[in-house]
């Protein structure tokens, strides 16, 4: 009877570890998919930043070609 006891115990110990690999597995997994979320992140914030920095050059060059038109428009 007592090694009845003695080999649930065990049994409940080996699955506790086992499970534990599996959790440590799974997080070493998450960890990598956060990585790659992490620079995908980055790498659209700096695609963000270019195009916001081309977007205020082409609303520069627009309003000084409008001012341009303006100009031409006093001059008549």
């Amino acid at each position: 009877m007592e090694l009845e006891k003695f080999k649930k115990l065990e049994d409940k110990i080996q699955s506790i570890v086992s499970e534990k690999g599996s959790f440590k597995k799974q997080i070493q997994i998450l960890e990598e998919s956060l990585k790659n979320k992490e620079a995908e992140v980055k790498e659209l914030k700096d695609k963000i930043k270019v195009l916001d920095e081309e977007r205020n050059s082409v609303r520069a060059r627009v309003d000084s070609l409008l001012n341009l038109i303006a100009d031409i428009d006093l001059a008549k």
